[in-house]
Order: structure tokens, then sequence, then C-alpha cells
């Protein structure tokens, strides 16, 4: 093919996730570089059924409830590249694209100020009560008025220093908390902030943030031992993923009085959402999966699909491509590896 023809593009969001996770701007940039067909099925695709919808594009960008299994791969014969609108791709078998020759690419986190001021903004909740209190007068009562907890002065403790720990360490220092940071990959650089094992600073953290990476290596990292080092009395948020939480440990560490209270914008739910029976807790504060969920955030990963599609037309290789050695098929459209 010549450089700049306009490939054909399926885009798996469903109307009801459109809005939230792609959106009319970077359809109408998508659509200057693509012939674009779009998902009218009003649900999730996957697998074979998402082959079948795609039959005759040689893309698919795709929401992240569009899982990528072997079937999907093995099922569409016209694909030549996965583009994932979001970061994580665990849910992509790559090695069963990469036998049938598809790239997979994934998008660059653009939600790393959304999710720190999330943080933020719940760390305040849990240590004033504002949603208690809230739902109190929404139900026509009037809350008693307790002592809070100031911000300056305690200590937050971050297990995961990756781009979003490193953010929210920041806005902790701005707001003279002393901040403490676990992670065996990475070195914190600023002398105000303390790098310990995490033990001591489960120990030492009044409020307990967890941002570590989700793997089958930190599979309940949090667990009854884990909650049973923290400080009596502290908080824990969890804005990572929900695999990293023993929830049955976090119910009971709550319910015992171990810890004043948790925040939860992920759990074990569908679609990495907190698990219904456990935001329901009375110390319990939840949001269901909206950390990186604004304009600003939405707009960068979905653009981040069509500086790709843009750069494939031109023939060349896009940045974020996971397995570019063995994505054969993009000689069909003159891409060379």
């Amino acid at each position: 093919m010549t450089a700049g023809r306009r490939l054909r593009a399926y885009l798996s969001h469903s109307s009801d996730a459109f809005a939230n996770y792609y959106g009319d701007e970077a359809l109408a940039a998508l659509r200057e570089v693509a012939e674009v067909r779009r998902n009218e099925t009003g649900r999730d695709l996957s697998g074979r059924e998402l082959a079948e919808a795609a039959e005759g594009c040689e893309l698919i960008v795709s929401y992240r409830l569009s899982h990528g299994p072997a079937e999907l791969f093995e099922n569409a014969p016209d694909l030549v590249a996965f583009l994932r609108c979001a970061v994580d791709i665990r849910d992509v078998d790559v090695g069963a694209a990469s036998a049938q020759g598809v790239l997979v690419t994934h998008a660059t986190p653009g939600f790393i100020p959304a999710v720190a001021e999330l943080v933020l903004g719940q760390m305040v909740d849990l240590a004033r009560g504002i949603s208690a209190a809230t739902e109190r007068y929404h139900r026509g009562e009037v809350p008693e008025a307790r002592i809070g907890r100031q911000l300056e002065g305690s200590t937050l403790g971050v297990i995961g220093y990756g781009a979003i720990g490193r953010r929210l360490a920041e806005m902790a220092l701005a707001l003279n908390m002393r901040v403490l940071v676990t992670d065996p990959h990475a070195r914190a650089q600023d002398g105000r902030i303390a790098q310990l094992d995490m033990p001591e600073l489960l120990a030492a953290s009044d409020f307990v943030v967890c941002l570590a990476v989700a793997n089958e290596q930190t599979e309940n990292l949090m667990d009854a031992a884990a909650f049973g080092r923290m400080k009596p009395g502290a908080f824990f948020l969890n804005p990572g993923r929900g695999g990293l939480v023993d929830e049955v440990a976090l119910r009971a560490a709550l319910d015992n009085g171990r810890l004043a209270g948790a925040a939860l914008d992920v759990g074990r739910a569908p679609d990495q959402m907190p698990t219904p029976e456990l935001a329901a807790h009375p110390r319990v504060v939840a949001t269901p999966h909206v950390g990186g969920l604004t304009p600003q955030a939405t707009l960068h990963q979905a653009m981040d699909t069509v500086r790709q599609v843009r750069v494939l037309a031109a023939g060349r290789l896009p940045d974020n491509a996971v397995n570019a050695d063995a994505a054969h098929r993009l000689a069909r459209i003159g891409v060379g590896r």
C-alpha cells in the first residue's frame, strides 16, 4: 500500500461507554485518518463476536471491556492491529495475537492527575466524615458534629512509587504531610520522603494508599497480616487494582475497629469496580472506578489511539507497541518492523 492510505478501523466502545471513554472530539479526529465503523450492538463485545463485528477492518480500537482472548485473534483474518484505548492490557492474549501476526498496542497514562486528585479528596472525606454527614442530611437527619483529623501533620504511606504515587506524594508534601513510600523497584529522590520496607510503612502511616503494580506476586498484597500491621485507627485507600486487596481481611479490619475507614475506587466486581457488599460498609467511602474519568484523561488516551492510527497509515510503527517483532501482518499495510 502507499503511505497515507486510509485504513479501516472498528471502534469497539458501546454507545453507553462512548461518551465517557472516547468522545466526539476523538472520534472526529479518528475519522480524519481512518474509515471508522462503530459498535452499534449496545453491548461490550469480546472474542469471536468482536472478530465478526470487525470483519473487513485492519484495526480494532478497543474499549477496556472488549477483552482480547485467543479466539479473537484466531477468528479475525483481516485484523492487523489491536489498539487498546487504555494502559492495562492484562486481558489481551498477546501470545495469541503474536501467533497470528497481529500488533498489540496500549495507550499512555493520561489519568495521573485525576487519580491523585481523587485520592486526595477521599483522604479529606475519610478524615472529616463528609460523606457520612451528607448521607444523614439527605435522610432528613442532623448528623452529630464530630472532631475530624487534619491532613497537615499526618503521615501518608504510599505503596508503589510509580507515576501516580509520585504525584500524590508531591501533593501531600504541599499540605505539610509526612510522606513515606515503599517500592522494591523505585527509589524516592526527594529528601523529604522516607523510603521504608512495607511493614515499617504500615505501622507508621495514618493513611495508607495502595498503588502497587498488580500482578501474580502482588495478589492479595494487603491481607490480614498487612492490615494487622497498620496503625490502629488508620485509614486505607485503594485506587489501584482490586486484586491487591484481600477483601475478607479488609472487612474484618473495618469490623473490629483496626481501621477507622477505607476508601475504594476499585475492587473485584466487574470492570474493576468496588464489590457492592464491601462498598456498603458504614466505614467505607466508595466510587465506581472513576479515578481516571475526567474529560482530560479520557481525551488523552483516546487521542493516543488516533496518533497510533495516523502513524500506521503513514507506514510506521507506533509507540507503545508490545509485540512488534511478531506482528508480521503489518506488512499488509506497508509498515516495516
